[in-house]
């Protein structure tokens, strides 16, 4: 899905390159027994960082479940809590994210500008004719939820 979405497999956040199929993964699969949506993700240092989050309709439910069942698998891991960035552009993302709870924690001025030295197709202008240039890291603190 990745490949097909984005055109790589290959992730880049935060200064680190990820291959997210190489990554433990999610995958939600449809009433017809499609592939409607996919998450990789890394567990370190009692985190758990979602890599890549990707769904190939919106308004359905599919990323709310690939997020629930991250949360479950880092709980299930003994995360104190699970974090993703997203970048400048992506409005629809962080309101998608803060209505489940997700919370800004920091903003990487110029992030997007230095991984582009790492996957140079990573596009400048994105969402909304937004130019795209820094990272928004959101998390989901565990330790505070029921």
């Amino acid at each position: 899905m990745l490949t097909e979405h984005f055109g790589s497999a290959l992730v880049v956040g935060h200064g680190v390159v990820y291959d997210a199929a190489a990554l433990p993964g999610l995958v939600c699969i449809d009433s017809a027994g499609h592939r409607a949506g996919a998450l990789s993700y890394r567990i370190a240092d009692g985190q758990l960082e979602v890599v890549s989050i990707d769904a190939k309709t919106h308004q359905h439910g599919t990323g709310t479940a690939l997020l629930e069942a991250a949360t479950g698998v880092a709980r299930s891991e003994g995360c104190r809590r699970a974090w993703l960035v997203t970048t400048n552009d992506n409005l629809d993302a962080l309101r998608f994210y803060q209505r489940r709870s997700w919370r800004l924690v920091r903003i990487g001025r110029g992030a997007v500008d230095s991984a582009r030295v790492l996957k140079p197709p990573i596009p400048k202008i994105g969402a909304y004719g937004i130019e795209i240039h820094d990272e928004i890291e959101l998390e989901y603190a565990l330790a505070a939820q029921p």
